[in-house]
């Protein structure tokens, strides 16, 4: 049960909304003047708080601010209740880092929707999002699904993309976040050889091209189409507009870039000291964690052509190893498709 805590020196008020509140399933906490509210927010650390502005002893504005100033409170979704409707409150409140406001006279959906939102908010900030792109593509679509950013994905073009077509290609602007709704596209970079290299590979459900939107750069590679791909485009001002309209958001955001930076870079020290039996064991795990299916054993339907690019070596080198680890039967090959026996194994070779 998720604590919250309303502040408010009206008796019939407070104890009005700690009601609807433990209606709504939540364990209500009160306090009748500011200097009792902060008291009992540092006390109790609760997950939301509801304060009135005009109070007696502290008002709304000090006691939000003394909670941003303890490292203990200072990330407490924060609700101003208040009958004052000036515009001049609104900007006041919201800049000191109120995450909302409810007017009195209010009903009980429009508080519980409220809260519910704000907490929502709080959970995904929170949330430890794999620092890649699958991580980024859940934390968008939990962000949408929450209603947080409001991107209806049916209000965008949707086109269909054959094999081999490419999405973008390197050192252009990107004009869209692209939403893979089926099929499979792969990223990759070209060395000054001709030499492809797959930097990531993305399925039904990733967002694709978020961070250039981000950081506004050019892409660094090109995206091309594994299979017959189905792609929602969302213009990039609609994409950036709603996470930059929020700094907490866009604050997540930079953190998960960061993130994928460096798990990028570890990659390629995998591929530049790593043996290569260790190079495809681990691609062989990445690509099942990315085209993840149902199927036991797990099944990899991907060209060994395009293994070899996202290991980094010859196709021949890497048959040679898929081989090798047929016969220590950590994997099976039936109808060209790579089926995984053993994923600890492969995770934990030794060399």
């Amino acid at each position: 049960m998720r604590t919250l805590l309303i502040i408010d020196d009206h008796d019939e008020i407070r104890e009005n909304i700690a009601e609807i509140l433990t209606l709504g399933g939540y364990r209500a906490l009160t306090a009748e003047n500011g200097k009792k509210g902060v008291e009992t927010a540092i006390r109790e650390k609760p997950e939301l708080i509801i304060c009135d502005i005009m109070m007696p002893e502290l008002d709304g504005y000090g006691v939000l601010h003394l909670l941003k100033k303890n490292p203990e409170t200072e990330n407490i979704p924060f609700i101003f209740l208040t009958a004052k409707t000036e515009r001049t409150d609104f900007r006041k409140g919201m800049g000191m880092g109120a995450d909302d406001y409810i007017t009195k006279p209010f009903d009980d959906i429009e508080l519980l929707n409220a809260i519910e939102i704000r907490l929502k908010k709080y959970d995904i900030l929170h949330s430890k999002y794999p620092s890649t792109e699958k991580g980024a593509s859940a934390m968008i679509e939990d962000l949408r699904s929450s209603g947080l950013i409001n991107m209806q994905l049916d209000n965008y073009e949707s086109m269909t993309f054959s094999k081999k077509t490419n999405l973008y290609t390197e050192s252009k602007r990107p004009k869209y976040l692209y939403y893979l709704k089926s099929g499979k596209i792969k990223a990759y970079r070209l060395h000054e050889d001709g030499k492809e290299y797959i930097t990531n590979l993305y399925s039904a459900g990733d967002f694709i091209g978020y961070m250039p939107l981000l950081e506004n750069t050019s892409y660094e590679d090109s995206a091309q189409v594994m299979e017959t791909a189905e792609v929602i485009m969302i213009p990039k001002e609609e994409f950036t507009g709603l996470v930059y309209n929020d700094l907490n958001i866009a604050a997540k955001f930079i953190k998960l870039i960061t993130k994928n930076v460096k798990e990028k870079e570890d990659r390629l020290l995998n591929l530049a000291y790593s043996s290569l039996r260790k190079r495809v064991a681990k691609a062989l795990i990445d690509i099942h964690s990315k085209f993840k299916s149902n199927e036991k054993p797990a099944l990899l339907d991907i060209s060994r052509e395009d293994i070899a690019q996202y290991v980094g070596t010859a196709t021949e080198s890497l048959i040679r190893t898929l081989s090798d680890f047929k016969s220590e039967k950590l994997i099976e090959i039936r109808d060209s498709k790579i089926h995984i026996l053993n994923i600890d194994k492969l995770n934990n070779l030794l060399y």
